[in-house]
């Protein structure tokens, strides 16, 4: 027995230092993760839009 699936695939996603600031800055440390899927999810409804 063991933990249940939780949907998900980690990834690496490579970043300026810069950008990783600003998304700290803005939403506190911990929140990289949640902003990028956020992020991802927000980007492919709208291209899926267009096609």
């Amino acid at each position: 027995m063991g933990r249940p699936a939780l949907g998900l695939k980690q990834t690496t996603v490579r970043l300026p230092v810069e950008t990783v600031r600003r998304i700290e800055a803005l939403l506190g440390p911990h929140q990289l993760a949640a902003f990028i899927r956020e992020a991802v999810e927000n980007e492919l409804r709208r291209r899926e839009e267009r096609s």
